[in-house]
C-alpha cells in the first residue's frame, strides 16, 4: 500500500516518543495495519500535519503535553495514556516498534482512562511550582550544611530554616565563640546564599499570587479551608481539563487519596492511600488538611465537629488525609458548578 492510500485511511495512530526518534503505528477503521514508519523530530510535525483528522495515541511522558497540543491545532483527536495502562498490552518483547503499536491498541479502548492534557498557562504555573520546589530543597540543604559544620565547631542550632537565619548573623558578631576568620567568611558566604534562595522563593510566590488574582477557579479554591494559594495554583496547573473527572472521588484517586483496595472472594480489604498521581499535589493537600486538624476544636460548624470526632477516633494523620480527600471533592464540585465554598452548619 502507498503513503497516499495510507493517509487517506488510517484511522487511529499510535506513536511511541522520544526526544528525536518517534515510531509511528497506523490502522484503518477495521484495526487493520496501515504502516509503520519512524520518522525524526523535524519530519514528525509535516507528516501528521498531512493526515486526515484521527485519533492519535500518545504516552504520558516528557514533551507529551507539548505534542497535544500541536496535533490538536492540526485538528486531531490527541488522547495520552499513563505507561502503566499501555504496558499490558505490550506483546512479548519491548522496542520502539512494539510500544507504538500497544499505544495504538490502548487508544481504542472504550474503558481506558485518559491523561488531561494542559495548557500554556497550566504548564507556567507548574513550571513556577517545580522551580520553587527544587529552590526550597536547595536551601533546606545549604542550612543542613550549615548546621553540619557548625556542630564540629561546637555550635548547635535547632532543626528548622528559621533558627539558622536567627543564629547566623549573632554567631558571626560573636568575638568569643571559636570560629576562625576563614570560617567566619566561609559561613557569611553560605548564609548570603541562603538569603538569595529565600529572595527567589519570595519572587516565584508573588507571581503565584498575581496569577491567582486573574483566575477565577483559583479564587474559588482558596475559599476552602485549608487551600492556600500553593495548593490552589497547584491545582489548577495539575487539572487540564475538570470534565475528565465524573466526580470529586474519580479526582482524589487520581491525586492518590483514596484506599489501595486488595480484596477477593467477596471480602474486601482496604489498605492505605494508593499515592498514585502526583505527589507534590498530594503532599500539599495532605499539610493543608494537617492544618484544619490543627485548629479544628475552636470552631463549631458541621465540618469542624466531623473532623475533631475524627481527629480523637483516629489520630492526626489519618484525619489530614481525610481532609485533603474532602478538599478535593469539593474542589471538583466548585470547579464543575463554578460556585465558592460555603460552609454547612456554621
Amino acid at each position: 500500500m502507498n503513503n497516499h492510500n495510507a493517509k487517506d485511511i488510517i484511522k487511529v495512530l499510535g506513536i511511541d516518543l522520544a526526544k528525536q526518534s518517534f515510531q509511528l503505528h497506523g490502522v484503518d477503521g477495521e484495526d487493520y495495519v496501515v504502516f509503520k514508519k519512524k520518522l525524526n523530530r523535524n519530519q514528525l510535525s509535516a507528516f501528521i500535519a498531512n493526515l486526515p483528522p484521527c485519533l492519535i495515541g500518545l504516552e504520558a511522558c516528557g514533551g507529551a503535553h507539548h505534542w497535544v497540543r500541536t496535533f490538536t491545532q492540526m485538528g486531531h483527536t490527541v488522547k495520552m495514556i499513563a505507561p502503566q495502562f499501555v504496558k499490558p498490552y505490550v506483546k512479548s518483547n519491548k522496542n520502539d516498534a512494539v510500544d507504538a503499536e500497544a499505544i495504538c491498541e490502548a487508544v481504542q479502548r472504550p474503558n481506558m482512562r485518559f491523561v488531561p492534557g494542559k495548557n500554556i498557562e497550566q504548564q507556567d504555573i507548574q513550571s513556577l511550582h517545580r522551580i520553587r520546589s527544587l529552590l526550597v530543597g536547595r536551601r533546606t540543604a545549604q542550612g543542613n550544611q550549615i548546621r553540619g559544620l557548625l556542630l564540629e565547631y561546637g555550635l548547635i542550632i535547632p532543626k528548622g530554616i528559621s533558627y539558622v537565619r536567627k543564629a547566623i548573623p549573632y554567631l558571626l558578631e560573636d568575638a568569643e565563640n571559636a570560629l576562625t576568620p576563614l570560617f567566619r567568611e566561609l559561613l557569611s558566604e553560605l548564609y548570603n546564599e541562603m538569603v538569595h534562595l529565600d529572595e527567589r522563593i519570595s519572587l516565584l510566590e508573588q507571581k503565584l499570587a498575581a496569577i491567582s488574582l486573574q483566575n477565577e477557579d483559583c479564587q474559588r479554591l482558596l475559599t476552602i479551608p485549608g487551600v492556600g494559594l500553593l495548593t490552589a495554583t497547584a491545582l489548577i496547573a495539575a487539572i487540564g481539563d475538570i470534565t475528565a473527572f465524573k466526580n470529586g472521588r474519580e479526582l482524589a484517586a487520581w491525586i492518590g487519596l483514596v484506599p489501595r483496595q486488595h480484596s477477593t472472594g467477596g471480602k474486601a480489604t482496604l489498605l492505605g492511600i494508593s499515592k498514585r498521581g502526583d505527589s507534590y499535589l498530594r503532599t500539599l493537600l495532605i499539610h493543608g488538611g494537617r492544618t484544619v486538624v490543627r485548629v479544628a476544636h475552636k470552631h463549631q460548624d458541621q465540618r469542624n465537629r466531623w473532623v475533631s470526632e475524627l481527629d480523637q477516633r483516629r489520630g492526626k494523620n489519618i484525619s489530614a488525609v481525610a481532609v485533603a480527600n474532602k478538599n478535593a471533592r469539593i474542589a471538583w464540585a466548585l470547579l464543575t458548578k463554578k460556585e465558592n465554598y460555603s460552609a454547612v452548619g456554621a
